[in-house]
């Protein structure tokens, strides 16, 4: 694997829109674009891109937070989670589908892509993976524990790519409801896959949470690369 770098993707006055981005040494697979969760672009999320890119795939984690007062990666300690609840309060999400097309295209550029990418998201991220797939022209789109994704079934009749949303069925933060919000407004685009993990809370798929779950996240995983595999 080649050494993880910074990238820039764009800029607005002394704002910049930067990116981490880990790539294969060579070859040719579908490349990952990976949303976060609110915390941003942390040590977890870059350990997630490594592992990808580790297996073939080129992987990038872009700072969605850029255009707030708080941007790149925080803790999951109580300053943390203050700041990462206010910075999505009034976040742009329609912005973000530019700043996620704008990814995606810089991923199809590389080497290693072989022109497809997949969108891979967490919790805030999740949610964005699902926009992602109606806005930002990626291949395939994967949410797991995504937050309010309800909001967004108006945009189901535009999603025309495999879209995958996750939910542990334990999750503190997604509740029943909401996941089946989500499961009856997606029912008629066979598209879009559910999956749910019975006994699972948000952020299973997180080693370095408290929640993670070893067996909901092996076999979240496994679907994973069946939709990369796909591609």
């Amino acid at each position: 694997m080649v050494e993880p770098k910074l990238v820039e993707l764009a800029r607005d006055g002394a704002r910049a829109y930067t990116a981490h981005l880990a790539a294969p040494d060579g070859g040719r697979k579908p490349a990952i674009l990976i949303l976060s969760e609110m915390f941003g672009l942390n040590g977890p999320m870059k350990d997630f891109a490594r592992h990808y890119a580790a297996r073939g795939h080129c992987t990038m984690v872009p700072d969605l937070f850029w255009r707030t007062e708080t941007p790149g990666g925080l803790g999951y300690d109580e300053k943390g989670f203050a700041l990462a609840w206010a910075r999505i309060r009034d976040f742009d999400i329609d912005a973000c589908a530019g700043d996620m097309r704008l990814a995606a295209a810089a991923l199809r550029r590389e080497p290693a892509c072989n022109g497809k990418v997949a969108a891979l998201g967490f919790c805030m991220g999740g949610r964005l993976a699902f926009v992602a797939a109606a806005r930002a022209g990626v291949d395939a789109a994967i949410g797991l524990y995504g937050l309010n994704v309800s909001k967004h079934l108006h945009e189901v009749p535009a999603i025309t790519v495999p879209t995958h949303l996750h939910y542990g069925e334990k999750d503190e933060h997604v509740p029943p409801a909401e996941i089946e919000a989500v499961a009856r407004g997606v029912a008629a685009n066979p598209n879009i896959a559910i999956w749910r993990y019975p006994g699972a809370g948000h952020s299973f798929f997180n080693k370095v949470r408290p929640t993670y779950d070893p067996a909901a996240a092996a076999a979240a995983a496994a679907r994973i690369d069946a939709v990369l595999a796909a591609l």
